[in-house]
This record gives C-alpha cells, sequence and structure tokens, in this order.
C-alpha cells in the first residue's frame, strides 16, 4: 500500500499538506481558516477528524493560522518544537494537554507505518523546521521557508521520490516590484525565501537517480508566476544535464486549491 499526499494550500495566504498511509492520516501546517480547512478535506474526500497528528513547521500565521480551532473541532494531536510552541501557544487558544506533543529538531518519529524526520531550515522564525516522510522504502521531502538551502539540509533530503519545493520568487519580479526595501532584503536574505533558480540548483544537487516529481510551492502572489516558476526551474535543470519530464517531473501548487491526492 502506498503513501499519498495532496498539497491542500502553499503560498503567503495559507500553507497545509496532507500525507497518508495505510495506517496514518497526517496534516502539516494549517495556515487558513478552519472552515476553509475543512472544505479543502472536502475537496480530497477526506475526514479530518481521522487525522492522527498535525504537525507544525513554525509560528508564522500563514502557516498557524487554523491549527488552533481545526485541532479543537476534530480533537487532533499537534506536534511542534519547544521553542515554536513557547511563541505560538497563546495564538492557538485553549487545548487540552493531550492535545499538545514536542517533536524537536533533528530528531526522527515513528507514527505507525510511517517515519518522520524533522530538520531545521534558515527562516526568520525561532526555530523553523521541516520534514521528511519514508514509507516503505519511499520517500516524501517538504521543504520550503528557507532563506537558503544548506549542504546539511540536501544531505537530508536527498535522493526523494517527491519533492514539495520552495520557488518563492522571481528574481527580476521582486527587484523591480512594490515591495519597501526592507521587505525586498527580508526575502532576499538567507532568512528570507529562495528564489526559483536557486531552488533548481538545489533540486539538481539532491534528486537521485529514480524518477521525482517535484511540486513548485510557495510562490509568491506578487513576485512569481506558475508558468514563470516552472520554466525557470525546468531551464536551469535542463543545462544541468537534467531530462525534465522523463527522470525529473514538474508540478504546480496553489494558494486556494489541493494538488489531486498523488501516490509518491
Amino acid at each position: 500500500m502506498a503513501m499519498r499526499f495532496s498539497v491542500l494550500a502553499s503560498g503567503s495566504t495559507g500553507n497545509a499538506m496532507y500525507v497518508e498511509t495505510p495506517s496514518q492520516r497526517i496534516l502539516v501546517d494549517a495556515g487558513l481558516t478552519g472552515k476553509k480547512m475543512d472544505e479543502l478535506f472536502k475537496k480530497i474526500d477526506r475526514d479530518p477528524k481521522q487525522i492522527d497528528a498535525l504537525l507544525v513547521t513554525h509560528e508564522h500565521s500563514d502557516h498557524i493560522k487554523g491549527v488552533g480551532i481545526f485541532a479543537r473541532k476534530h480533537n487532533l494531536p499537534i506536534y511542534a518544537n519547544e521553542k515554536t510552541w513557547n511563541v505560538m501557544e497563546k495564538q492557538l487558544g485553549q487545548l487540552t494537554t493531550d492535545q499538545k506533543f514536542h517533536f524537536n529538531q533533528e530528531t526522527v518519529k515513528q507514527f505507525g507505518d510511517l517515519e518522520i524526520e524533522s530538520f531545521g531550515v534558515s527562516h526568520d522564525a525561532v526555530d523553523p523546521m521541516f520534514y521528511c516522510f519514508r514509507h516503505e522504502g519511499r520517500k516524501l521531502v517538504i521543504a520550503t521557508d528557507m532563506g537558503y538551502v544548506s549542504e546539511r539540509i540536501k544531505k537530508t533530503i536527498v535522493g526523494a521520490n517527491a519533492y514539495v519545493f520552495e520557488s518563492n520568487h522571481d528574481l527580476n519580479m521582486l527587484r523591480v516590484g512594490r515591495y519597501p526595501w526592507n521587505v525586498k532584503r527580508r526575502i532576499l536574505s538567507d532568512m528570507g525565501h529562495v528564489s526559483n533558480e536557486d531552488a533548481a540548483l538545489a533540486l539538481h544537487d539532491v534528486v537521485g537517480d529514480t524518477k521525482s516529481h517535484v511540486y513548485l510551492a510557495h510562490l509568491s502572489l506578487d513576485n512569481n508566476m506558475k508558468d514563470l516558476a516552472r520554466m525557470t526551474v525546468k531551464q536551469v535543470l535542463e543545462q544541468e544535464g537534467h531530462q525534465v519530464g522523463s527522470s525529473i517531473h514538474l508540478h504546480d501548487t496553489d494558494p486556494y486549491s489541493p494538488t489531486a491526492l498523488s501516490v509518491v
């Protein structure tokens, strides 16, 4: 039986991702309202009450906006590292003790037939981290909200069968766009977000010999476009010798609509 996933929503307006195996159903982040989260689950024909764990990556509102209300409504256990809990707990509202669990950086936890490894990233949050999922020899990586992709991260995420990978902005669109300089500087910094070009170069270093599916995620509504991100990543990967459409398949994500449930 396979591991499946759907990128429920991806972008600065809200992020959420769903992963399932025969015995486990996991939600990563709930950065939209509780009502919107319920609507997204209906679109993929899944029941939120069957979720086994809600994993939080970091405390920014586009990742935790609906965490509290969604967890209360469906009685979900929430996992986050200690520093993230310390800064986000007040924002989530009242939760019971049996809904609060720690999942710290650079650790591996077993959830039934699913192994999940956390890894730290460089971003302007208190202790941001993302996850690798492993099930029966298959590997899925979610890695967004990164200022850059370190060699340590590359070693952790290398050789995955599927990536949900940040491709936040086009450099030229960002530089000439309407954002004030301090915001542009933050996005371009090592604590900001990965550009289309840098995403492609990092992917070149980590994709293995097996077929990989790459979901370009967390695209800026102001400084990127789906076609542009896909075209740029494709061009860079092909320049590096990869066969896009054969060994690597690129996919879009959307801030408002989920991707189809796909086998890893």
